[in-house]
């Protein structure tokens, strides 16, 4: 019935709506004057400050000094109120688990690292789980109950249809049927669970290289070769949240792997995978290998091939840019995106020598020619993503004020 409220087009909802415009405002540009909010909104004075006095109420915005300094007579100031809502993260690896607290405005107010080595965990996951929590959660001088929603991301995705992971035989821990249900009775926050690619494509739509774009591809060799696929700007999971696992892609120039999900590999992966990249270094004759974990000696070996400009050199950042177009020619020829995002320590060591290489092949193999990037969240991308996951969702429910 017209006139109702909550119904579209009335008082209430019209205010909430100016609410939300605000601390958008608020949150992208920082503290504001309340004329400045006034001119940014298209709201009267009168009306901003009635909103102003609204969001102070709610405790949702503070005022914060003054325009002192400036041309003209000083101003009140307001910004988001940091203290509104707190929401929380966790990257998961077969080797620890990485867990950050963001206040409201998207601040970083604690994090913990948990080691998990070992191909047995030594705790169980609900114990890591709320252990890597509830240190980050003592870093921010916080408390569990504080906490407005938790994300965790993990390799592999969580079939939305039996809720076990799959694509992930390497995490120890995370396969039984009752997790998801074990982990909500310990935790007294909602908890979301995304794949760890799809969370690092989520930090650069919303930080990174790919701002403003709806469609594009974010390709990451790290620890694993996978990718996200963001379309119409949402990501897209497929029907078992196994969209984007190219490391099983079968490829020219590797031989087939069949029962791939019990090898938890595939041709792509044994490709132009971060452990292919010694092998190949080795082949050509490259001295001065480093030892440590595969991903890690891969990066470092992709860096210095890029700052090192010798024969071998060239031929190592060559060879491994043809791998990795092979398999992106595929992934291009079918979803036609506008941007491609190279992420992971694999990718983002080569700099703009490596994309450079990857381009021009790409655009050798494949008739659509998307822009490949750099990615620019280079510090802990999944984890920020799970950060920003959160507060998406966090910001959306204490942010409504028609209720």
């Amino acid at each position: 019935m017209a006139g109702t409220a909550g119904t579209p087009g009335t008082p209430r909802v019209l205010r909430a709506m100016n609410d939300r415009a605000a601390l958008d405002l608020l949150l992208e540009h920082g503290p504001l004057s309340r004329t400045r909010i006034g001119k940014l909104t298209g709201l009267s004075k009168p009306t901003a400050s009635q909103l102003l006095a609204r969001l102070e109420a709610a405790g949702l915005v503070l005022a914060t000094g003054t325009t002192e300094g400036r041309p003209g007579p000083n101003a009140q100031l307001y910004e988001v109120n940091p203290a509104a809502a707190y929401a929380a993260g966790l990257d998961v690896t077969p080797e620890r688990v990485l867990a950050a607290v963001a206040d409201i405005t998207g601040r970083t107010v604690g994090s913990f690292e948990l080691p998990t080595p070992g191909r047995r965990p030594t705790q169980p996951v609900v114990r890591q789980v709320t252990d890597a929590l509830d240190g980050a959660v003592k870093a921010a001088g916080l408390a569990r109950d504080d906490i407005h929603r938790l994300v965790i991301g993990t390799p592999g995705a969580f079939d939305p249809n039996t809720g076990r992971l799959r694509y992930a035989s390497h995490l120890p821990g995370w396969h039984t049927p009752a997790l998801l249900d074990e982990l909500a009775a310990a935790l007294p926050m909602p908890v979301e669970y995304e794949n760890d690619v799809n969370l690092a494509a989520v930090a650069e739509q919303r930080l990174g290289a790919a701002r403003g774009h709806e469609d594009f591809v974010l390709l990451w060799n790290e620890g694993g070769l996978g990718a996200a696929l963001v379309l119409g700007g949402r990501l897209h999971r497929g029907w078992t949240g196994g969209a984007g696992e190219v490391g099983f892609l079968p490829v020219p120039g590797a031989p087939l792997v069949r029962h791939v999900t019990k090898a938890n590999s595939g041709g792509y992966q044994e490709l132009a995978g971060s452990q292919a990249i010694p092998h190949l270094a080795g082949e050509l004759g490259i001295g001065n290998i480093p030892s440590g974990p595969y991903a890690e000696v891969a990066a470092a070996l992709v860096e210095r091939a890029a700052a090192e400009d010798t024969v071998l050199n060239r031929k190592l950042l060559q060879t491994y840019a043809t791998r990795l177009a092979t398999g992106l020619a595929s992934l291009v020829s079918v979803l036609d995106p506008e941007l491609v995002v190279l992420s992971g320590a694999s990718l983002t060591s080569g700099g703009e020598v490596l994309r450079a290489l990857v381009q021009a092949e790409l655009e050798e193999l494949a008739a659509s020619r998307p822009r490949l990037v750099v990615g620019d969240v280079r510090e802990h991308p999944v984890l920020r993503g799970a950060l920003e996951s959160a507060l998406a969702t966090t910001r959306d429910e204490v942010f409504d004020t028609s209720r």
